[in-house]
């Protein structure tokens, strides 16, 4: 068993190299963060409740192109609370993904809000090793603010009229519709070393196709599938040092994307049970942004900041600005009979 992990490991390590040495087309559709590891929800809902601890709820704030006026403002909060399965070594993780989107000059907003849940089925009695089945769906809301349209019906001569109508004939400022996401992922330990870790995992997202996401009547157009692919890897260099590869890459119709990187960590004070932790290092949007990360964590909170330094082609248009990110953690095991900690196998990252 070693073996085949040591040669999966090689395999994965040598994929994450190539990816760095792909081009990505364009960015997705959808929203998107940089601190992917932040996220997780929002990249496989079979990812939920794969970490160290009983409960962890995450939030992430996103500026993009600040040089632009009404500058892209979008914010992320998930939840999961993760749970055994009567007296095996099955887990079961509830949550869900809450997204708030602001941008532009007529206020367009997209509001999320997504219940997540996640099984994990135990594949070995000897070590951590799960396979985990996600599905992810719920409410969503799109509007714009007609108070703050202005068009070129509204310009009489050189001067702007607003007492003009708009032209346009949309008849509602908001609409919503259900959207859905199912996922799968395996992850493991390496060899028998609880603390490096594995995973991939395939997410299948907007399944259903939502119809009517558009401010006119025309009921033809549908929400874009998109595919998103992850992995992950966690290994420890000594005691006190780790370090973590992540890599996703995304597909939605036309456009795609890669987003990968590294993390390097490293404890204080104690190896076995560290309040603090340090991590710094850096991601890479390609053909977008590279991205410095830094993060510390105080157990049970963290925080981390990050930065996308745009060379794409819209360099130009955005000053070289990218987008800033800050995010907060709360990850910790509960005062229970049943904790995860006293668990011998648990899904963990």
């Amino acid at each position: 068993m070693q073996i085949l992990m040591k040669k999966l490991l090689s395999n994965f390590l040598y994929s994450i190299s190539a990816i760095v040495l792909l081009q990505a087309n364009a960015s997705g559709q959808d929203i998107h963060f940089s601190q992917m590891f932040e996220t997780p929800l929002l990249r496989n809902p079979a990812l939920a409740g794969i970490f160290s601890g009983d409960i962890r709820v995450q939030s992430v704030y996103r500026s993009q192109y600040n040089s632009v006026a009404n500058a892209y403002q979008t914010t992320s909060a998930n939840m999961e609370y993760k749970m055994p399965i009567g007296k095996t070594d099955d887990f079961l993780t509830i949550g869900g993904q809450v997204l708030y989107d602001k941008a532009g000059t007529v206020a367009m907003t997209a509001t999320h809000v997504l219940p997540t849940l996640n099984y994990h089925k135990s594949l070995s009695a000897d070590r951590n090793m799960y396979l985990s089945m996600g599905a992810m769906g719920g409410w969503v809301q799109r509007r714009v603010d007609r108070s703050k349209m202005t068009t070129n019906s509204q310009f009489d001569g050189n001067n702007y009229n607003s007492s003009l109508g708009t032209g346009e004939t949309f008849p509602k400022a908001a609409y919503s519709f259900f959207d859905g996401s199912v996922g799968m992922s395996f992850n493991a330990e390496i060899g028998y070393e609880p603390e490096n870790n594995i995973y991939v995992g395939l997410a299948y997202h907007h399944f259903n196709k939502a119809r009517g996401i558009n401010f006119y009547t025309d009921s033809k157009l549908e929400l874009t599938p998109k595919w998103v692919g992850s992995a992950g890897v966690r290994m420890s260099t000594s005691d006190y040092n780790y370090f973590t590869i992540e890599a996703d890459y995304t597909s939605q119709g036309a456009y795609s994307e890669i987003l990968g990187g590294v993390l390097f960590s490293r404890k204080l004070e104690s190896a076995d049970e560290p309040k603090y932790i340090i991590h710094g290092g850096a991601y890479l949007r390609f053909q977008d942004a590279i991205i410095p990360v830094a993060k510390m964590e105080m157990k049970p909170l963290s925080i981390a900041l990050s930065y996308d330094i745009n060379f794409s082609s819209l360099r130009e248009a955005s000053n070289g600005r990218g987008g800033f990110e800050i995010s907060i953690a709360y990850q910790k095991y509960l005062d229970r009979d049943n904790n995860i900690k006293n668990a011998i196998r648990c899904p963990r990252f």
